[in-house]
Parts: C-alpha cells; structure tokens; sequence
C-alpha cells in the first residue's frame, strides 16, 4: 500500500469522531435559522458569544494537550513506573484550578462581563457559557489521555454522547417547544417545561448540560492529587506558554471577525449583521470538515515518512490532491448555492450569502498553510508557526478595523481571505529556504484558477430549471474528471 493511500486511511481514523460530532452540530444550523427559533439578531448573540468561548478556551487549557502529549514520550516518564500516573494527575490539577477560579469569578461577576460584552440583557447566557469553557477546559486532558493511549473508540463514543445529548434537547427545547410556542400551537407538556423569557439561552443551557455529561462519563478516570508534582508543572507551562500564545494567534484569525463586528457596526444592526454573517459562514463546512481531518492524519504522516527516500516529493504530491478536492468542495458548493441556501431555511439570513465563495477560497488557503507547516515541525522550528500566526492575527486585526466600518461583514470576509493567503505566501517563502520542497505551485494555481472560473461563468450563463442543473453538473464532472486524470498516480506507490 503506498504512502499516500496510508496517509488517507490515517485522515479517516483521527478525524472521524471529531469530524462527525462536527457535523451533527452543524446541522443544528437550519433549527437556529428558523424563522420561528430565532431571527438574525437572535442568532447573531449566539455566533458573538461563542467566539468568545474559542478565544477563551485556548487560554485555559494553556497548550497543555500537546504538552500532555511531548512529555508522555519523555524517557524519564517512560521508565518511570509512576511516570504516567504524575504526569496524568499533574497536568489535569494543572488545568483544573485555574478553570475553577474562572468559573467562580466569572459566576459572581456575569451581569458585569455580560455588561462589558454589549449583552446585558443576557447576563444568565453569560454565565451558563462561563461554566462550559470552565468544564471544556476540566475535561482536556482526560480526552488527551485516552487519544495517548490509543482508546480512539472510548474518545470517539464520549464526544459523540455529548452531541448526541445536544442535539436530542436541541430538537426537543428548540424544534418542539419553541417553534411550536412561537407558531402558537403551544400544549400542556410545552406549558409545564418551556419558558419562552429563556430565549437564546437555551443554546446555552443544552451546551452546559452537553458538556457537563462529558464531565461525568470522565470522573471514572479521574486523577488522585496525591500524583500531582508542582516542578513538573512547572516544566509544563514553560513549554507550554508559547503554545498557548500561538493557539491564541490562530484563534484570533478564526474568531475575531464576528467578535469585532459587534464593536464596528452600528448597535441597532450589529446582531442582526453577526447572524447573518455566522450563519452563511457555515456554508463553508465542506472545505473546513475535510482540513480538520487532514490535520490530524497529516501530522502523524509527515513525521512517520519524512526520512524516506522521496519524502519530500510525497509531500508536494499531497499538495496537488488537497488542493484538487478542495476545489472539488468549493465547486459542489457554488455551483448549487441556490440549492445549499436552503440549509438555512430562513429567507433573512440569504443576503450573506455573498460572503460563501470568499471565505471557501480563505479556507483552502488556510488548509495550504497548514500542509506547508511540514516544514517548521521537521526542522524543529516551531516558533516559526507561532511567528506565523502571530503575523496573520495582526494582519486580522488591522484589516478588520479599516474594512468593517465600510463594508461591513464583507470586511470582515476579505480580511479573512487576506490573512490567510498572507500566512500561505510567508509560509512557503521562508520553507522554501530551510526546507525546500518541489510545489508543483502553477498546478495548485490552476486548481484554484480553474474553479473559480468555472463557477463565474456558470453564473454568467441565464438558465433555469433542469438545464440550469445539467450545465453545473457538466462543469463540475469536468473539472473533477481533470484532477482525475492529472492525479490518479498518487494512490501508486513511488519508486524505491
């Protein structure tokens, strides 16, 4: 079997349980969306709030999984008897004190955080999404320990409880009563256990509920404190730190657009603006579901192969077909947009849809700097990702202050795109002198070149009805029969 076909098997077994319970949770998106669940200003508080629990969590877990995970390997650890019990013990006290004192801070100061957020009048939403990142943040390292010890069913079946008790709420809180409360068609069950003055927070309830199962499916194997050892914590954080700070950077180029839109825009529309923009953002799934399983079956690869004869050719061929399908997704995707609109049911949120081809193409570039990250992590330069992200945050943030107030959330979508196209062209530039490999970089352009073309001429061409559907199919049968034919000697082994 060759090097590659491994690599894809490596993407589907990392990535399923993540990706899935990604998946299930994406398709809440047309129950929030629903005219009769919330409008866009409902929705926008709920986007705004939870980019703050991506912000925040980073914070709190303080690059400790990966962290976990180098010191598991230590040999001091590895021949010590004990040594994985103290490690274990220490790195999950490590994390839960500081998420305590932020659960209990955050509780007894929620209206004031609410008030600094611009979302007093959701105080309680506050405090419900407070305990969920303090219990995110609590349950870290117990899921990093099982992926260490290569448990991938358990961790699979206890991330997919969670969603799965998520989703069976959701459908019940929000599908049944509340739509059925709004359409006034409310009954005596609906009567005894819905209260409508809850409003959006019952996103946040069946979140905290959702994750507080985790917590409990987890104390079985909780750590005894008496393993707990304050100077291998220490050693810890310090290699820690600059993980956090990195995490951080990446995070801020994820989230800050919909943090920042409601501190740019005009309060009588921000939330309305948030939602529609969090909303139509979803629609770029196809392309960030695959990147989030390429990332954590490409990691392991890269490093497995990297002393093979050819590696570096290997990894240049990886580069073709990542782009190739992803190109493939952005095609399916706009090619049907006025068929994939439809996932968000509501006719409010589908002025956004603009934004969709934009951060596809954001997203693929992402998806590129991350393929090209082989180079730092095998010279063992790590500071070079996390000089890289720092870079893109800043290009974020000055981007996002001179494009929102003009174009509102299309500002925040081009700055989106132009960061992470500038981390891509730095990443390969500064690869290319310390580790070069053989791009093939005027394929990946035509790939990307090509389909976009494709999709702006189909739009050029006024069809309607099946003949609209058969050109489109045409099209992209097309272009997927010419990454076909360009790239179906990379599922052969190379020469040795």
């Amino acid at each position: 079997m060759s090097a590659l076909r491994n690599l894809a098997g490596q993407t589907a077994i990392y990535g399923l349980s993540s990706i899935v319970a990604r998946f299930l949770n994406f398709l809440l998106v047309p129950l929030y969306t629903n005219k009769f669940v919330f409008e866009p200003a409902e929705y926008g508080v709920v986007t705004a709030l939870y980019s703050w629990t991506a912000l925040l969590n980073v914070v709190l877990t303080f690059g400790m999984e990966t962290t976990f995970f180098r010191f598991a390997n230590k040999d001091h650890v590895k021949q010590n008897p004990d040594g994985g019990r103290v490690l274990y013990a220490t790195a999950t006290w490590g994390l839960f004190f500081p998420a305590l004192a932020f659960m209990l801070i955050g509780g007894l100061f929620s209206e004031q955080l609410a008030d600094g957020l611009h979302y007093g009048a959701y105080s309680s939403s506050v405090l419900m999404l407070v305990f969920i990142i303090g219990i995110d943040a609590i349950t870290a390292i117990p899921m990093a320990r099982l992926r260490q010890q290569g448990r991938p069913w358990k961790y699979a079946a206890i991330n997919l409880l969670s969603v799965g008790v998520n989703i069976a709420l959701s459908l019940f809180f929000l599908l049944y009563c509340m739509k059925r409360y709004n359409m006034g068609q409310s009954n005596a069950l609906i009567d005894a256990v819905y209260d409508p003055s809850l409003g959006v927070g019952y996103v946040f309830a069946i979140n905290l509920v959702s994750t507080a199962v985790k917590l409990l499916v987890l104390l079985p194997s909780w750590p005894a404190f008496r393993g707990f050892e304050k100077d291998l914590l220490r050693a810890m954080l310090a290699f820690g730190a600059p993980l956090m700070i990195a995490g951080l950077a990446g995070m801020v180029n994820e989230t800050a657009d919909r943090v920042i839109l409601k501190y740019l825009l005009p309060a009588d529309v921000a939330d309305a603006e948030i939602g529609i923009y969090g909303a139509c953002y979803k629609l770029a799934v196809l392309i960030t579901l695959f990147i989030q399983a390429f990332r954590m079956g490409a990691e392991p690869f890269f490093f497995s192969h990297a002393k093979e004869k050819d590696s570096r050719e290997t990894f240049a061929r990886i580069m073709n077909i990542f782009v190739a399908v992803c190109m493939s997704a952005f095609l399916v995707v706009m090619l049907f947009i006025d068929l994939f609109k439809w996932f968000i049911p509501n006719p409010a949120f589908h002025e956004g849809l603009r934004v969709v081809p934009i951060l596809m193409l954001a997203n693929v570039f992402l998806g590129i700097y991350y393929n090209q990250s082989v180079w730092y992590k095998l010279t063992d330069r790590p500071r070079v990702g996390s000089a890289i992200s720092i870079i893109g945050a800043i290009i974020t943030i000055v981007l996002l202050f001179a494009l929102i107030p003009a174009l509102g959330y299309m500002g925040a979508a081009w700055a989106t795109f132009i960061c992470y196209f500038s981390m891509a062209a730095i990443s390969y530039a500064w690869g290319q002198k310390h580790y070069p490999i053989p791009y093939n970089v005027t394929r990946v352009l035509l790939y990307m070149a090509g389909a976009v073309v494709l999709w702006w001429g189909c739009e050029q061409v006024m069809l309607d009805g099946v003949l609209k559907y058969v050109l489109r199919s045409v099209v992209l049968l097309i272009f997927l029969g010419v990454a076909w034919r360009s790239e179906k000697d990379v599922l052969r082994p190379l020469p040795s």
